[in-house]
């Protein structure tokens, strides 16, 4: 598939048809469950609250990211949290992780400027997210029997 051709939208869930939601959930737990071999409720009630950053070709979802607004994260009060970054596995070679984050970070800094942004990452992908401009704080800790790292890129308007 051709990376030029790859239509991103931003959608809130009560925008999302039932068609994308069934594509995210499938994609989602395709990877980060089996792939992942990590059993855990995928679906946690947060995707009501969260804006949906999805990448289509053709009507197949290949890329996706959950963004919260900073109201919307309770984790850290005044930052914007992405998360749930996947892509499809068929389709990684065409380096669309770069893509979906450089779309995530963009689409964060448009709406909120004054707001860095959060993520919880694998600690094996904190070199990737540091391309980004994230920097990892505070200690490591297990998620779902997963290494992760808090990382943080500060607002574009600071």
């Amino acid at each position: 598939m051709d990376q030029q051709q790859i239509e991103w939208q931003q959608q809130g869930f009560d925008e999302l048809t039932t068609h994308e939601l069934y594509q995210i959930m499938m994609l989602r737990e395709a990877v980060f469950v089996v792939e992942q071999d990590c059993p855990y409720q995928d679906a946690d009630g947060q995707d009501l609250h969260a804006i949906h950053l999805s990448g289509w070709q053709q009507q197949q979802l290949l890329a996706y990211a959950r963004i919260f607004a900073p109201s919307q994260n309770g984790e850290q009060q005044g930052a914007v949290k992405i998360g749930r970054v996947v892509t499809d596995s068929t389709q990684r070679r065409l380096r669309l992780g770069s893509q979906l984050m450089q779309q995530a970070v963009d689409y964060c800094h448009q709406q909120w400027p004054d707001s860095a942004i959060v993520i919880s990452a694998q600690s094996h992908l904190q070199g990737f997210y540091q391309r980004f401009g994230f920097v990892a704080f505070g200690e490591g800790y297990l998620e779902d029997g997963i290494p992760h790292q808090g990382m943080r890129r500060p607002a574009s308007r600071a």
